[in-house]
């Protein structure tokens, strides 16, 4: 059986301190990202639906503010991109979301998205019990009291988890997922302050070495299948620093000492095995004259047919 899938985009950098992002979606499709995609085995049966870009002027803007750069702008950005979310996959009920950024804000926005379009097509008001699996180099846990920077692509998976200001946690109508149902993967570049609110919080946490073996991959599918025990769904939210540095893709702050993109495809194969994948989601992605875009993009296509192409095919 095939399954549309519905690629949205996040022209976004709002939530840091330099722009370029914002260009992302577009120069991915520039460089043949939907054709990448759809030649990928696992995904080639699908259909794939460009559902544009949600409506982000200015995508980047200079702010000084200490504590939460463009803080406004980004309280009325997510709500836009949660609805264009929404909107796409109530045009093709039952398929999965893939979102293109942007940087990691976007995965908050996408969260809000694909609770609110599981909500309407129910007609509940619950809605569903919905996963995360954060993938990045930063832990992205940080809030305006704690930031050392004012970027708000520090706070997102906070954010989302409901922590941090009522304004930017309700703009991404947070929380939509717990704690115990969320996980960060690949987090190694942490503010000390961060790092202690993740340790002492029920976010589950893999490191890039811990992944690069059989255990710390048995682990991974244990938390999984627990997981999977009480959630509907899984959304993987993957920023491509997590990926090491040496790799050579195109991204705007690439770290060393991440995972490899072997390790990192089979880290999404594990979790997509173990519980269904509503949603993948790669930020961070930037044009650099130096390195190859088109490289970031087969990239990513590596990575949504493990994530999409268990439910697509």
């Amino acid at each position: 059986m095939t399954r549309t899938i519905a690629l949205v985009g996040s022209p976004t950098a709002l939530g840091g301190h330099f722009g370029g992002m914002e260009r992302t979606p577009a120069a991915l499709r520039g460089v043949g990202l939907i054709d990448r995609l759809t030649t990928r085995s696992a995904l080639a049966a699908s259909t794939l639906v460009d559902c544009g870009d949600a409506p982000n002027e200015p995508g980047w803007a200079a702010d000084p503010d200490p504590r939460a750069k463009n803080r406004a702008r980004i309280c009325a950005y997510l709500p836009r991109l949660a609805e264009h979310v929404s909107a796409a996959l109530a045009a093709a009920p039952g398929a999965a979301l893939l979102a293109i950024g942007g940087d990691c804000t976007t995965h908050a926005g996408v969260m809000a998205g694909l609770r609110r379009a599981h909500v309407r097509g129910r007609g509940a008001t619950g809605g569903p019990r919905l996963a995360v699996a954060w993938f990045d180099a930063h832990g992205d846990f940080n809030t305006p009291d704690t930031t050392p920077s004012g970027n708000v692509w520090g706070m997102p998976f906070a954010m989302l988890l409901g922590r941090g200001e009522p304004d930017l946690v309700a703009a991404c109508d947070g929380p939509t997922a717990r704690e115990e149902d969320a996980a960060l993967l690949g987090g190694q570049v942490l503010d000390e302050t961060e790092s202690r609110l993740l340790a002492a919080s029920h976010v589950a946490t893999f490191g890039a070495g811990m992944l690069g073996g059989p255990a710390g991959m048995a682990a991974l599918a244990a938390w999984a299948g627990t997981v999977a025990g009480r959630c509907e769904a899984l959304y993987v939210a993957f920023d491509l620093d997590a990926v090491d540095a040496p790799e050579g893709l195109s991204l705007a702050m690439p770290e060393p000492g991440g995972m490899s993109l072997a390790t990192a495809v089979q880290a999404v194969r594990v979790l997509a095995a173990a519980i269904p994948v509503a949603g993948f989601g790669a930020t961070a992605a930037m044009e650099r004259p130096e390195l190859d875009l088109g490289r970031t993009a087969d990239a990513i296509a590596l990575l949504a047919e493990a994530a999409l192409g268990a439910t697509a095919g």
